[in-house]
């Protein structure tokens, strides 16, 4: 979420932002929040002002009672009463504007950088550099799903039966070679110096709105019936939920982490879910990067998770193209209006 001070201070940033990003229907979210914060700026202002004529009539209380002065004292004592009562609506109005503020800057996107291409679609990405070439053959590659088959290494039909589709049973050397890929990868960032981290694979549900849009909870994440509790999507969601409402000592930055997990997305607005393969579904692991740091290494570290992602697929000789993508991501979300 960014901070109000960039839309109270840049607000033309923030809207030409929102045009980048093809979100011209959020525009309007800009100027309510605007409004509702300079509402609650005034009320807030009305707060101290009012808590400060409370405070003094309380010192007068105390100085009339030692004068004996009571009747003057009860007088007072029943303007500190208006007072509190004027306090009590005001500070419940106050944190009702703030929760409506929260609720809107949290569908208000991220500056995007200032190297990212503009575009609406896939089309409009950019390839960057090449590490290695494809190897083509000279016959038709077999769709994913059946070379998995003919090594008698999944099970769709079963997992369908059990859970619905989505899902899959990996089975055999097909089974060991997954567990192997994850077991190298998170050896291969230890190498790299991150420390190894297994997270909660449940997060409450004020860590998901620190990490993600109510949009994008809705369409990813699954909810326990009757608790608090929400399945990750990825560790990334657990991993930066691990540092909520903390203080970090400058001096022990960066950290450096690599997390394991097991994923579980809904995948609602995704293209359809596959019948055959295992893309888009809802279960599935993951090795991550998280880095921790100070915002002005931020886009080191970028560049320095990039070039470890490369090397990890060239060291198996997997061919790697880097691209940046454009402005605009797919998502599959509701136009919203404000």
């Amino acid at each position: 979420m960014i901070d109000i001070k960039l839309i109270r201070e840049n607000p033309d940033l923030v809207k030409e932002n929102m045009k980048k990003k093809f979100q011209e229907h959020k525009i309007c979210l800009v100027d309510n929040v605007l409004n509702l914060d300079s509402k609650k700026r005034k009320i807030k202002n009305n707060i101290d002002n009012l808590r400060m004529e409370r405070n003094n009539l309380s010192s007068q209380i105390g100085a009339l009672m030692k004068e004996n002065r009571k009747s003057d004292a009860e007088n007072m004592k029943s303007k500190v009463s208006d007072i509190n009562q004027k306090l009590s609506i005001l500070e419940s109005e106050e944190n009702s504007i703030a929760t409506e503020i929260r609720e809107i800057m949290l569908k208000i996107p991220n500056i995007i950088h200032e190297s990212v291409p503009i575009g609406e679609n896939d089309s409009k990405n950019v390839e960057v550099q090449r590490f290695g070439e494809p190897f083509v053959p000279d016959y038709e590659i077999p769709y994913h799903a059946d070379i998995l088959e003919s090594f008698s290494g999944i099970d769709l039909d079963a997992a369908r039966r059990v859970a619905g589709q989505g899902f899959y049973y990996l089975i055999g050397d097909i089974a060991r070679l997954h567990s192997a890929i994850l077991s190298y990868a998170r050896d291969f960032m230890i190498n790299k110096g991150f420390t190894y981290v297994i997270p909660p694979y449940m997060i409450r549900g004020d860590v998901v709105t620190g990490v993600m849009s109510f949009e994008e909870m809705d369409n990813m994440m699954y909810k326990i019936e009757n608790e608090d509790l929400y399945l990750i999507g990825t560790s990334e969601h657990s991993m930066i939920g691990k540092f909520k409402d903390q203080i970090l000592k400058e001096s022990e930055l960066p950290y450096t982490l690599t997390s394991y997990s097991p994923c579980f997305r809904k995948e609602k607005g995704a293209h359809g879910i596959e019948e055959r393969g295992i893309y888009r579904i809802h279960q599935f692991e993951k090795q991550e990067m998280i880095v921790v740091c100070k915002p002005e290494e931020s886009y080191e570290w970028y560049d320095k998770m990039w070039s470890y992602t490369v090397e990890l697929f060239r060291s198996l000789d997997i061919p790697v193209r880097t691209l940046e993508c454009c402005s605009r991501r797919s998502s599959g979300f509701k136009s919203q209006k404000c």
